[in-house]
């Protein structure tokens, strides 16, 4: 271990600095050629499967109201549309027809990758018994990741420009590439899709049963049939049924939460709005996180966490087959500054 000049001290059980003082990947630094090859070898027939649900589902604000859904819209030309728009106008010799638009996007809508810049801690990294705003490896909000409003000590002033990630940024994900060897944990198989806390002991029955192994630097995905009443809700989610339903990762078991700390994963993949059952069970009496696995995995492991995917199909392939692992392929957009980006993973089997 390292020491960076950001930090003294790391919260129990990080990564921080293992990978180098100035890290900015965490364990997306154990997802190496060799584990590209590894996911490579599970190819057997070609076949590819699309684990994004369409990026204008769920539909409306009612999962999120701080997401609204995209808004697609035509690039100008003048003060006219750029869609359908014949360049003949403007010279009668041209035979084109021109077809261009635009987006705006809540980064984090649909099928999406959260950036280690996601989600930080109130955390004493000085050890001087003053906790501060801190992100994965020691980054600081208000100095390499900033808002608009500098919230540090509630004097909620304007920051002024350079907003956004300048560290762990979702570009550095890009960059480095999101490849490898895959596995399917279907919880909707062996538990159906009431909902529950999924915990340890979930877990070890599906991969004893199975017979699943999960190797370091592996990308993990969990099934819980979410995906498939979303398709089905059409643009209209019913939260009522939404959140009576579905299993969620229990990131306040000892034992789950051990068990991500020895496994040595990369990524945490689910087809429901948080990998976690939300609301959680506090970690303690005291100072807890509201989200306690993007705590451990986004904050202190660097593990990523990738939320609405769409499962349901691959994973009914992959259980017909008798199959469990994949070539997973899932690059975010590269763009600097964001904390989250929309995705369209490739499964290959």
């Amino acid at each position: 271990m390292t020491t960076a000049p950001r930090w003294k001290q790391r919260p129990e059980h990080a990564t921080w600095g293992d990978f180098g003082p100035d890290d900015q990947l965490g364990r997306l630094n154990l997802l190496t050629p060799q584990k590209v090859r590894e996911g490579i070898a599970e190819v057997q027939t070609g076949q590819t499967f699309c684990l994004s649900l369409p990026l204008d589902l769920p539909g409306g604000t009612a999962m999120n109201p701080r997401r609204p859904p995209p808004q697609l819209a035509a690039t100008r030309r003048g003060e006219n549309a750029n869609m359908t728009y014949p360049l003949s106008r403007d010279d009668a010799r041209l035979t084109d027809v021109i077809c261009d638009d635009a987006v705006t996007l809540a980064l984090q809508y649909s099928t999406q990758w959260d950036s280690l810049a996601h989600m930080g801690q109130w955390f004493d990294v000085a050890g001087n018994g003053e906790p501060e705003m801190v992100f994965y490896n020691g980054y600081r909000a208000g100095k390499e990741i900033v808002g608009e409003t500098d919230y540090r000590g509630g004097c909620g002033c304007s920051h002024g420009s350079h907003l956004g990630a300048k560290a762990l940024g979702i570009e550095n994900m890009a960059k480095h590439g999101i490849q490898g060897r895959a596995v399917m944990i279907d919880i909707k198989k062996y538990f159906g899709i009431k909902r529950f806390a999924f915990g340890y002991q979930h877990l070890r029955q599906i991969l004893d049963e199975e017979g699943i192994g999960i190797r370091q630097g592996d990308l993990v995905c969990f099934r819980t049939g979410m995906d498939e009443a979303i398709y089905q809700m059409a643009g209209k989610p019913d939260m009522a049924y939404l959140n009576a339903h579905f299993a969620g990762l229990n990131g306040s078991d000892p034992e789950l939460r051990q068990w991500v700390i020895d496994s040595g994963v990369v990524a945490l993949l689910a087809d429901n709005p948080a990998v976690e059952i939300l609301p959680a069970q506090p970690l303690n009496n005291e100072f807890y996180p509201s989200h306690p696995l993007h705590e451990l995995c986004l904050f202190r492991l660097g593990v990523y966490l990738g939320e609405l995917w769409h499962m349901s199909e691959l994973a009914d392939w992959l259980s017909a087959h008798q199959r469990h692992a994949f070539l997973l392929t899932a690059p975010p957009l590269r763009l600097p500054g964001a904390v989250g980006s929309p995705a369209t993973p490739i499964a290959t089997v």
